[in-house]
């Protein structure tokens, strides 16, 4: 799985929350699905937010070093 179909997969577990009546058990088995989706969003974001940095900091040592 990647983040952008942990994404699609939590938006169509809001969809069915908020437009159908379902059974308790359902409910909670979705709401147990979404919570693990989002942790996985939450650390694939942090990931790529970490590599960008690292990115960055070694972009700017070069422009640095070329000054």
């Amino acid at each position: 799985m990647n983040y952008e179909e942990a994404i699609k997969e939590l938006e169509e577990i809001t969809e069915k929350l908020e437009s159908e009546k379902l059974p308790l058990k359902t409910v909670q088995e979705l709401f147990e699905r979404a919570s693990v989706l989002s942790k996985f969003a939450q650390e694939e974001l942090s990931k790529t937010t970490g590599k960008l940095y690292q990115i960055k900091k070694e972009l700017d040592q070069i422009t640095e070093e070329e000054l």
